[in-house]
């Protein structure tokens, strides 16, 4: 196998499959640098993020996973930026910036995280949370995993502790800070919780 291999990993629910789905899909099929798999895993019984985003992950058997939320897609540069980051840097995980899309055609550049958030150089010490959309070494994440942190309300908390617990297992992050992937905000957010669909 590849040692660069790349596998998507998308977590799903059925609301989205009709519509989101396809369109996170195709912005895989899309890449300069092709995925060698994709593997799904839709939420059928309402378990939440957490557990669905496992399952993908469990199935994923190529040295790198690439994460992506079914209602958001990479720009065709993703994976090929992300993964060489990673080679150049010698790191485990990477995260870049995005587009925010409010609606078709429509992207806003700015957010409520400080540019800085996204640009200064990742600091152990201090770590930010990074978005779902991030690039791993696939033995790493599935050491980590993913679990949900129950003081969490508004959402699952999952990706804050899964990139804690890369730190914790010594993952060497790095940022990659070019705009890279579409985080869709004309979509309904479930925050990965069960109750909001």
């Amino acid at each position: 196998m590849n040692v660069d291999a790349i596998t998507v990993s998308i977590a799903s629910i059925p609301p989205r499959g009709a519509t989101l789905l396809p369109r996170a899909i195709a912005s895989v099929g899309a890449q300069w640098r092709s995925a060698a798999a994709i593997s799904v895993a839709v939420d059928v019984d309402r378990e939440g993020a957490p557990p669905t985003k496992q399952r993908a992950l469990d199935a994923v058997r190529t040295p790198w996973v690439a994460f992506l939320d079914d209602d958001d897609e990479f720009l065709p540069n993703h994976l090929k930026e992300l993964l060489a980051r990673a080679l150049d840097a010698g790191a485990d995980y990477v995260y870049s910036m995005y587009w925010i899309a409010v609606g078709p055609g429509q992207l806003v550049e700015d957010y409520v995280f400080p540019t800085d958030h996204w640009t200064r150089p990742w600091d152990d010490e201090n770590p930010v949370e990074t978005t779902s959309t991030v690039l791993c070494r696939t033995a790493l994440a599935q050491e980590v995993g993913f679990q949900r942190l129950e003081d969490r309300t508004a959402n699952t908390g999952e990706d804050w502790r899964f990139v804690n617990g890369v730190v914790a297992a010594g993952g060497k992050i790095v940022n990659l800070p070019e705009k890279t992937w579409l985080w869709h905000h004309d979509s309904l957010n479930t925050s990965g919780l069960p109750t909001r669909w």
